[in-house]
């Protein structure tokens, strides 16, 4: 897991970015947030790596979803006490977050923080990621997050920039 920082956040608020990538999809998601909002950038990385072939992959994923398997993530970062936003980002993993993310925030205490959710897929949207999210953050309130097709991260700019100015986070953009 790397926690990277570039000290800024926006509207006085203290922010983060936090998520866990398979593909490089969400990776680059994230880091194209943490550009226009700044503030930390927290990479999701379990103990025991994901494999990289894409149906083992898929069927480990749906085995720990049904299960509610939890992995063990290498570090944790720093307490999310010190935050007010907390953008989540996740591939769509049978229609909800990577059991990474699930760990991470099932780790914390979310109340009182707002949490944007970001997904990347290949057709099936945020699915049903942000009800999850809220499931597992009681307390927290959940904004509107976005769905990103894998495919298009690397010309995502826009789409992120006109989501971040529709949530009132225009001055960071």
């Amino acid at each position: 897991m790397s926690n990277e920082s570039n000290k800024a956040s926006f509207g006085g608020w203290k922010v983060l970015t936090v998520y866990f990538s398979h593909s490089g999809n969400t990776r680059e998601c994230a880091r194209q947030i943490n550009q226009r909002v700044g503030g930390d950038l927290l990479e999701l990385t379990p103990v025991q790596p994901y494999p990289e072939d894409y149906d083992t992959v898929v069927s480990q994923a749906k085995r720990e979803l049904r299960a509610g398997y939890r992995p063990e993530l290498k570090a944790k970062g720093d307490d999310v006490a010190d935050y007010d936003v907390v953008f989540v980002g996740s591939p769509n993993w049978w229609n909800t977050v990577a059991p990474p993310v699930m760990t991470y925030l099932a780790g914390y205490d979310f109340a009182d923080k707002a949490i944007v959710p970001f997904i990347t897929h290949e057709g099936t949207g945020l699915g049903q990621s942000a009800r999850d999210i809220r499931d597992l953050c009681p307390g927290a309130t959940v904004l509107e997050g976005i769905a990103i097709r894998g495919g298009e991260v690397n010309r995502a700019g826009q789409k992120l920039s006109e989501w971040l100015r529709k949530l009132g986070i225009a001055e960071a953009v």
